[in-house]
């Protein structure tokens, strides 16, 4: 079942009372259920935020929207991995199909919320990563550390390695991909770490300058060797995309040294054989 429900309140009410009898195919449980995994929005003092408390006691003219989607609520996203805590900032491992940020239609599985829940203290966004990669993860606590560090990403400064593995037999030593995405330059280095000819397939290394929407994939893909389980842009192979984010570096602009990064091997599920 997939339905929204838009309403202004035109008297006061708890919310879960409200929604419920704008929507009594819902039962009360499941639109609680909802709310706790981020699906329900309100209008306070000009912004738009999630509301979780069914029993908020609401006034007249306040704006409610509930986003439900009992498939996208059903999901039991994979625990992310606390790799180290620097106070205004923590290192995650992101699993496969772990989304960085929620939805409208709820955030019980992004690594942004699941981040908040564990560490009870805010948690902002820094960079993304594709819902279906896996790898290492920023995420700030506080919003002058957020806005300093994404600067590092916007502003090309911060070095990242990729691995991924790649349909077919490939060479390639420093290889340099200048193909714009949507428009905008993007620049990716490719050099191969091993091929397998009785798969065939490869392992490389990815280098990125830029970060643009699935810079990686679309580069590789029109190298005419797709990541293997890209079902965007190569085909769907029953795994997980196989491309993971192992290396971060660069100079912090909050401990001011150089901040290096690397996946636990236990963690690198795309190491050299």
């Amino acid at each position: 079942m997939r339905t929204t429900i838009d309403i202004t309140l035109k008297q006061a009410s708890k919310a879960i009372d409200a929604l419920s009898e704008a929507s009594p195919e819902l039962s009360r449980q499941k639109i609680k259920d909802a709310m706790a995994k981020g699906a329900c929005w309100w209008t306070h003092k000009g912004k738009r935020l999630r509301l979780r408390r069914a029993t908020r006691e609401l006034k007249p003219g306040i704006r409610l929207q509930l986003y439900y989607d009992e498939k996208v609520l059903a999901r039991k996203p994979e625990d992310p991995v606390l790799l180290e805590d620097l106070e205004r900032y923590t290192i995650w491992f992101k699993p496969h199909n772990l989304l960085a940020q929620g939805s409208q239609w709820g955030d019980h599985c992004s690594l942004l919320r699941l981040a908040e829940v564990r560490l009870e203290r805010p948690c902002y966004l820094v960079h993304r990563l594709d819902a279906d990669a896996a790898g290492l993860m920023l995420i700030a606590h506080d919003p002058k550390a957020a806005g300093a560090l994404s600067q590092r990403f916007s502003g090309r400064t911060m070095t990242k390695h990729y691995k991924a593995r790649v349909t077919g037999l490939m060479d390639a030593q420093d290889q340099v991909v200048d193909a714009p995405v949507e428009g905008k330059p993007a620049v990716s280095h490719v050099s191969t770490l091993e091929k397998n000819e009785e798969e065939q397939t490869s392992l490389v290394q990815v280098s990125i300058e830029t970060g643009r929407k699935h810079q990686i994939r679309r580069h590789l893909a029109g190298l005419g060797h797709s990541i293997i389980g890209d079902r965007l842009y190569g085909r769907a192979a029953g795994v997980p995309l196989q491309l993971l984010a192992f290396h971060l570096e660069f100079d912090c602009p909050l401990k001011k040294r150089k901040m290096v990064f690397e996946l636990p091997t236990e963690l690198d599920t795309l190491k050299q054989n």
